[in-house]
């Protein structure tokens, strides 16, 4: 591959990026459409409707043989079970977060959750941290201690969300499958729970037969909001270094951040306020962490 077309692969895959994770960042804005619909309702939509659009693109994409792959490894369906549960939680969560007018709390947890990857991966990996990462993960631990000290409660919304998608992508890191089958198979396996859930547990704005044809589109809609910043990551990743991925995965929580103090006035008392200070002065020693190991590796593959 020449230069030119290095630099617009390069090009292109940063577009998805920001795609990517300007969507996830303006997701919020579509569950605020549909607040009136309970958290666990939404969950049951967003699995049925992501299923049905991957089982449409792996069809049209000719990659339902790496799905019946899936199937002849109990291994692989283990662990995928296994990561169906975290990944459901976390929606769960992130949906109840967002319609109970917690949108700072969840922007503070995509904050920390970047800095959580690195944490684990030190505990569970083996992988050594540099010094400028131990220091953004202090930082954000004095953050989090601020905040307990001030209002006296763990920010609790925070911390699962941080959590759970933290253990969701260490597992995910350990699972051979690729991110379209694999995110298939973690919604197959809910898909029989939100069937049962949809006919015995659903409130009344779960029948599609009653909504407002509006109300229905909205619904159906989640499966769209789901899968489509996920195809564009996908396309990123394939097309620009990890590093980058990671510097711009700040859009979406920054997009949190400003909605909900702009357009939902959500209160940003001072003690919540240096609690973000100290998170961002974290996030700024690991990003600038991340450059300086980016520049070292270029530097040696271009000796090589």
């Amino acid at each position: 591959m020449n230069a030119e077309a290095t630099q617009r692969q390069a090009t292109a895959g940063l577009l998805y990026a920001v795609a990517a994770y300007t969507m996830w960042g303006i997701a919020p804005l579509y569950f605020k459409q549909i607040a009136s619909v309970p958290a666990p309702d939404i969950l049951m939509h967003r699995i049925v409707w992501s299923a049905a659009l991957l089982a449409l693109l792996l069809l049209g994409l000719g990659q339902f043989a790496k799905v019946r792959a899936i199937f002849r490894s109990k291994r692989l369906m283990g662990l995928l079970a296994v990561a169906s549960v975290l990944l459901g939680g976390n929606w769960l969560l992130f949906i109840w977060a967002i319609n109970a007018d917690m949108m700072l709390e969840a922007s503070l947890g995509y904050y920390i959750n970047p800095l959580l990857n690195v944490f684990l991966a030190r505990l569970f990996l083996n992988e050594r941290l540099r010094t400028m990462q131990k220091a953004a993960v202090v930082l954000a631990i004095i953050g989090v201690a601020n905040i307990i000290i001030a209002h006296g409660t763990l920010p609790w919304v925070a911390l699962l969300l941080a959590g759970s998608f933290a253990i969701y992508g260490l597992l995910r890191k350990q699972i051979p499958v690729e991110p379209l089958p694999g995110l298939f198979m973690e919604t197959l396996v809910l898909l029989p729970f939100a069937g049962l859930y949809w006919v015995w547990f659903a409130s009344d704005a779960a029948n599609m037969l009653t909504n407002e044809w509006s109300l229905n589109a909205w619904l159906m809609a989640a499966g769209v909001v789901t899968t489509l910043p996920l195809l564009a990551f996908n396309a990123a990743a394939k097309r620009i270094m990890f590093t980058t991925l990671g510097l711009i995965q700040y859009i979406g929580p920054t997009l949190m951040f400003i909605f909900a103090v702009g357009m939902y006035d959500e209160p940003l008392e001072p003690a919540r306020l240096v609690t973000f200070g100290f998170v961002w002065c974290g996030l700024v020693l690991f990003s600038l962490d991340s450059l300086k190991t980016y520049r070292q590796q270029r530097k040696v593959l271009r000796a090589a």
